[in-house]
C-alpha cells in the first residue's frame, strides 16, 4: 500500500484513510468533512493523530498510515503501516474490556482507562497489519 498522499481521504466503502510516515516535517489538515463529523489529522515520520469534532481518536508513534478505519460503538477496525513498529492509542469507550486481534491472531483483551484510551503494539517494519478492536 501506498501512503495517503492527500493526508487524509474517504474510502469508497465509507471508511477514511490518513496519514504519511514518510514525511520529514509535520504536516496537517483540519476541518476535513466526512459523514457529518469534522476530521482533524496531523502526521510525519514521527507521530500520527486523528481527531474527530476536536476528540481524540487516534495516535501512533513513530508516524503510520492507516488505511480503511471503520469505528462504531463497539467496534474499530483498519489497516496500518510503518516504517518500524508503533505504539498506537486508540479513543474506545471508558472502563470498558476490548478483544485485540492483530492480523487474525489473538492480541489479548485489554481495558480502557477512565479516558477511554487504549494503548498496544503493532509490529510493522513496511508491513501492514490488520487491526481489529472488539468490545467483550
Amino acid at each position: 500500500m501506498a501512503v495517503v498522499k492527500e493526508l487524509i481521504r474517504t474510502e469508497e466503502n465509507g471508511s477514511i484513510s490518513f496519514g504519511n510516515y514518510e514525511l520529514a516535517q509535520k504536516s496537517k489538515v483540519s476541518d476535513f468533512q466526512h459523514q457529518g463529523d469534522v476530521y482533524k489529522v496531523k502526521t510525519f515520520h514521527e507521530i500520527t493523530k486523528l481527531e474527530r469534532n476536536g476528540m481524540f481518536v487516534y495516535e501512533s508513534v513513530p508516524g503510520t498510515a492507516v488505511y480503511n478505519l471503520l469505528q462504531d460503538g463497539s467496534t474499530m477496525s483498519f489497516q496500518v503501516e510503518g516504517a518500524e513498529d508503533a505504539q498506537i492509542t486508540v479513543e474506545m469507550e471508558a472502563d470498558t474490556e476490548y478483544d485485540i486481534t492483530i492480523n487474525g491472531a489473538d492480541a489479548g483483551t485489554m481495558k480502557t482507562n477512565l479516558g477511554g484510551k487504549l494503548s498496544f503494539s503493532a509490529e510493522l517494519g513496511d508491513a501492514v497489519a490488520e487491526v481489529k478492536i472488539k468490545k467483550c
